[in-house]
């Protein structure tokens, strides 16, 4: 276990006041809408996109790839950093669909806590559930927003009920609301004595904010009709009673998450749960590495890459690599040593995000995530520091589900093809192999719908047409075992073979029967489902 918040020194306070989270959820629970209305209150935007606009309209600042725009989900995850109070956000926005749940895995080794979103008429489903697991494994603290309270939604004490059965987590109620589906109103604050009411008129207006001395207020009866009162009376003293009251030790260990309720799209409850991030929410935490795990306060910067992402900007072939700071204070310009190669690279203009706009960085500390522009010298998975040999670990790369051969419309273009194959791979998209024998490329990817997206941008980004087809192989294992002994299975193995972007050798299966056989007949030989991300 990593060092807890007890026995760290303090942080500069330019660190402590960075929060760096991602916000996961099951699709169409309404990440997308919540991240904008984040960065309206953090005074990022002027005017909050939505997801499925029509007319005039905004369409949200984190879908920017056009396949993003005609499905309304997100197929890749984006960063955005800006201030609120006296807190600065960098929040990452993941897919919530499980295809792209790879990419979301590696997103969440980059943050220090994740916000959940569940939608309150549906209640914990299952994409929520493999997130959670993945959060749970890395202690990561958990913020729980219950959102689209304003249409009809279940019960409040079920939605609680539920993810305590199903999380197996103490759900500490930060809000509770007022009214469900169409009579709700707003929110009562438990933890500061306040109402939090709606305004219905306009979803970009913030909501009204009332001061009371607890719910026998004869105020209160201004504002809320007696039928909900009575009723918010009678459940926040069970909730109180039922509950357990919020303890900060337990959600930063990982086994209590605070809840508010709210409805995104209204620009409800978002404004509290924002608070509750900046006042509850981790520091930039300690960091595994090898050879010794790394503290935000250390002098000397390191950092991580957990993210590639090419041709954010179509006009130019760009990959912009994401990275996590983890210590130090970073000023542009800097030389950086890239452990990977052992050479040192000069960081002229890195980037910060706002979605996919992006500001030239002048500094950043730890816990932020900047972008540097590269031509593929970087990969997901490289450590940058100043001069000290260090890995990051825990990173995974995980074996493909679905195979696919691929080919070029046009076959003059295969070199084209494998150019972008290969950008994609980088990019932590696609698994590429190359198999030892035949021409062409597998292409293995964890979800149906990643054949789509990739299919879409090579054609899009390349203006390569491309041809998918189903292959004999159905899983792919990485090799390992001693050089000797996996180039002596090589040999004899030679039609299952192909090699990843890496070069590293990959067995490709029919059935389970060959994986078995394999065991049986190799027993120096490991066939693994992930592999660790660096080099």
């Amino acid at each position: 276990m990593l060092d807890t918040a007890k026995n760290n020194p303090d942080l500069p306070p330019e660190i402590a006041r960075r929060r760096t989270f991602a916000i996961i959820s099951h699709p169409d629970a309404g990440k997308t809408t919540l991240t904008e209305k984040f960065l309206l209150y953090g005074g990022a935007i002027q005017l909050a996109g939505q997801v499925r606009a029509k007319g005039e309209a905004r369409r949200s600042r984190s879908d920017f790839i056009k396949m993003e725009q005609e499905r309304g989900i997100s197929v890749s995850a984006s960063a955005m950093s800006f201030e609120f109070k006296d807190f600065w956000f960098n929040l990452v926005d993941t897919p919530g669909h499980s295809d792209f749940s790879e990419d979301t895995y590696r997103t969440l080794t980059a943050v220090d806590a994740a916000v959940m979103v569940i939608d309150g008429a549906k209640g914990v489903e299952s994409q929520t559930q493999k997130l959670f697991e993945v959060c749970r494994l890395r202690d990561l603290p958990i913020l729980t927003f219950c959102n689209k309270m304003d249409r009809e939604s279940r019960d409040t004490f079920d939605i609680i009920d539920e993810i305590q059965e199903n999380l197996a987590i103490d759900v500490a109620p930060v809000s509770w609301p007022i009214g469900l589906g169409r009579e709700f109103l707003g929110c009562y604050d438990m933890l500061h004595d306040r109402l939090e009411l709606m305004s219905r008129a306009d979803r970009n207006v913030r909501a009204q904010s009332v001061q009371i001395n607890g719910l026998d207020d004869p105020k209160i009866a201004d504002h809320i009709p007696a039928h909900l009162l009575k009723t918010l009376r009678e459940e926040v003293e069970m909730a109180r009673e039922l509950l357990p009251v919020f303890d900060r030790e337990a959600f930063m260990q990982g086994t209590m998450t605070p809840i508010w309720f709210g409805s995104a799209i209204n620009s409800f409850g978002v404004q509290e749960l924002m608070s509750g991030i900046g006042e509850f929410g981790p520091e930039p935490q300690v960091r595994p590495a090898e050879p010794r795990q790394i503290s935000p306060e250390e002098p000397k910067v390191t950092g991580f890459v957990f993210k590639v992402q090419a041709n954010m900007d179509p006009k130019h072939r760009d990959r912009v690599a994401f990275v996590r700071l983890c210590s130090g204070h970073f000023i542009r310009g800097m030389k950086l040593k890239h452990v990977r190669s052992g050479k040192p690279m000069a960081i002229s203009n890195p980037v910060l995000f706002l979605a996919n706009d992006r500001e030239l960085a002048e500094d950043a500390w730890a816990g932020d995530i900047i972008g540097i522009p590269n031509h593929g010298q970087l990969r997901i998975g490289d450590s940058l520091t100043e001069g000290e040999d260090l890995k990051f670990t825990g990173l995974p790369s995980f074996a493909p589900e679905l195979l696919q051969s691929v080919r070029a419309g046009d076959p003059m273009k295969a070199k084209h093809l494998e150019k972008a194959l290969t950008q994609f791979a980088e990019e932590g998209a696609a698994k590429v192999l190359k198999p030892l024998i035949g021409s062409g490329w597998i292409v293995g990817v964890v979800g149906q719908l990643q054949f789509e997206v990739l299919a879409s941008r090579i054609e899009n980004e390349y203006g390569l047409p491309v041809r998918m087809e189903p292959t004999q192989f159905t899983s792919a294992r990485w090799v390992q075992g001693p050089r000797d002994k996996v180039d002596a299975f090589i040999n004899a193995n030679k039609g299952h073979m192909s090699a990843d972007h890496d070069g590293d050798p990959v067995y490709l299966t029919r059935l389970q029967w060959d994986i078995d056989r394999v065991q049986r007949d190799y027993p120096d030989i490991t066939l693994r489902a992930t592999k660790e991300m660096q080099v």
